[in-house]
């Protein structure tokens, strides 16, 4: 399976929502990867230019989507970006087979 890191921020309609009734959005979080047969990894908020990032485990990149999805939808976020993580073992992979595109800078 694929990680995948979420980056999401709450609209003030939602953060009011929140504060009026305090909620644990792990457990909502976690309801929605597994419908795909996913895992959640872990779910934080933070200061910065972001409210808080989750840490998914999809079996492909459709389902991501579809969760994402469902999730922007849903009207309670006003910013949502997801990042698909490649292991190192991956990386290594892709950086063997970079050797074989032939890349050519424009004009050269």
């Amino acid at each position: 399976m694929t990680l995948y890191l979420t980056r999401f921020s709450y609209t003030p309609e939602t953060w009011a929502r929140l504060t009026q009734n305090p909620e644990d959005r792990r457990d909502a979080a976690r309801k929605y990867i597994e419908s795909v047969g996913g895992k959640l990894h872990g779910f934080w908020y933070a200061f910065g230019a972001h409210d808080g990032y989750t840490l998914w485990e999809a079996p492909d990149n459709v389902s991501m989507a579809a969760v994402a999805i469902a999730i922007g939808a849903g009207g309670a976020l006003s910013k949502l970006e997801t990042t698909l993580l490649l292991t190192v073992e991956e990386t290594l992979d892709a950086l063997s087979r970079a050797k074989t595109v032939g890349y050519r800078p424009p004009g050269a």
